[in-house]
């Protein structure tokens, strides 16, 4: 039997009206039954799910592309990109304007479609397409000065460094933030006259083709953006095979080491962006009410499932008792529920199999004699995991020395500034860290002790499209955003002109 192409593995047997090639995926999305039925013989392995972490429903199946199909996709994106990169700059970077007043047009459309497919809460979700514009909006300011070729001089008549697009990059993005992840590591790349083909996370397949729609709508051309629904396995495939130039990946250590070692074997370049276990010291001297309260905020970004969500809260013992009974009260005022209630603070978690961890991640600490408070759990459906504070945590237990990807706070209390650093850098992560004090000058002394790619003082973690982000150690390997970011994937090419 003939194999069916993607496109035809994508019907429906509905009596509702299709939607014409032309059109949105976002829109097709909309007229959707709970349930979608696919036509074409349907695996485990080669069947992708949306499911509704609130509801517990499937939204819609979708069949893998094929070997076939994607060498095909490549190929176009090669094609397109031998066009792109001899575009002229001001024009490419018209098309990323265009870009992010696409996605203000369509912010609430994207955010509800973000929030039914992996629970964010939904004034978090329109935050996240406002920032995506927003970086859009800086690189179309900023990409053709970062771009410029830089005269230096020498002994030559004339000697410059340009800056020249690598050609197709393969982005491997997640879903905890799954527009703001994609567009930080596509709209640099892009701009620089790369083409980019993404393999998002398995849960988020609308939201993938939604966001190649947006590009679509955009004006760019057929080509420099592409979603490929295919599963991790293809995806190492592509790297394999040379079928792309360059990695970009968001994800979990494990991806990372698998990518890099792909990578490596083909002498591919690649920017990884991995996990964290950040440190929020807080210093005898800190504004201790405001830190608590921030240090809530912090830990439960997207509900906890960031990777530069504060993870660890290293406190000096004169203040400990105060900063979590502040801590707690934040935690105690935060609403959990719908996560398309306005008012909703705390979604459910992405998947289930996240849940599960967090539960034993909890019973470990417990087992091993750590006090805890937990809030209420009141929901009787949905993937939901109540905050819980894990008071006197030590080193030995999971919660410190395992990436927590959800609601649970660990606090450790320590004597001195020196064991706060000591404790903060006892990790195999460097992503980010916080420092509270009063004294600016103590925090900022502290953070050059610190190992991580990202230090806030008196304030939260949070990425920024002006300045670099990324980590050492094994959170990571390059850099995303600023022109850090857009260098990331071009071919810094030096020219000598003798005479």
């Amino acid at each position: 039997m003939k194999k069916k192409t993607a496109k035809k593995a994508l019907k429906k047997k509905t009596t509702k009206k299709r939607t014409s090639k032309k059109a949105s995926p976002l829109k097709g999305v909309k007229k959707m039954k709970t349930t979608t039925t696919i036509k074409g013989k349907k695996t485990a392995s080669n069947i992708i799910r949306s499911i509704n972490p609130y509801t517990e429903e499937v939204m819609n199946e979708f069949m893998t592309m094929s070997a076939v199909e994607v060498k095909s996709l490549i190929a176009k994106a090669r094609g397109a990109f031998s066009r792109w990169r001899d575009t002229p700059i001001a024009e490419r970077l018209s098309r990323v304007k265009q870009l992010g007043a696409v996605l203000r047009q369509e912010k609430r459309s994207y955010a509800e479609l973000m929030t039914r497919e992996m629970g964010k809460p939904i004034k978090d979700a329109m935050a996240e397409v406002e920032k995506s514009a927003t970086l859009c909006d800086y690189y179309a300011a900023n990409a053709g000065r970062f771009l410029a070729p830089e005269i230096v001089a020498t002994e030559a008549k004339k000697s410059y460094v340009s800056f020249e697009p690598l050609g197709v990059i393969l982005a491997i993005e997640p879903w905890n933030f799954p527009f703001w992840q994609v567009f930080r590591a596509a709209v640099p790349a892009a701009s620089a006259g790369n083409v980019v083909v993404l393999k998002h996370a398995s849960n988020v397949p609308m939201t993938a083709l939604a966001i190649e729609d947006a590009f679509h709508k955009a004006g760019f051309p057929e080509g420099v953006f592409k979603t490929l629904l295919i599963d991790p396995a293809a995806a190492t495939k592509l790297i394999d095979d040379d079928l792309i130039d360059a990695v970009a990946l968001t994800g979990s250590n494990g991806a990372g080491e698998v990518v890099g070692a792909h990578a490596g074997g083909k002498i591919k370049k690649l920017v990884l962006e991995l996990g964290g276990s950040d440190p929020f010291i807080v210093l005898d001297d800190a504004d201790v009410e405001k830190a608590g309260r921030t240090a809530a905020n912090a830990r439960m970004v997207n509900s906890g499932q960031s990777c530069i969500a504060a993870k660890r809260f290293i406190v000096m013992e004169s203040v400990v008792e105060e900063f979590t009974k502040h801590f707690v009260a934040r935690l105690r005022e935060m609403k959990i529920g719908d996560p398309m209630d306005e008012t909703t603070d705390i979604g459910p978690l992405a998947r289930k199999d996240i849940r599960d961890g967090l539960k034993a991640q909890l019973r470990d600490a417990k087992l091993k004699g750590a006090k805890t408070i937990e809030l209420p759990q009141q929901l009787s459906k949905g993937w939901f995991f109540a905050p819980s504070v894990v008071l006197k945590a030590t080193a030995n237990m999971k919660v410190l020395s395992e990436e927590v990807f959800g609601p649970i706070a660990p606090i450790v209390t320590v004597k001195n500034e020196d064991e706060a650093i000591v404790v903060a850098n006892d990790t195999e992560y460097g992503l980010g860290a916080a420092i509270w004090t009063k004294d600016t000058a103590r925090a900022e002394r502290l953070a050059r002790r610190i190992e991580s790619g990202f230090v806030a003082i008196n304030d939260m973690v949070r990425s920024d499209p002006r300045l670099p982000f990324g980590g050492v150690k094994k959170s990571g390997v390059g850099r995303e955003l600023s022109h850090f970011g857009l260098r990331e994937f071009v071919n810094i090419k030096t020219v000598v002109v003798k005479e």
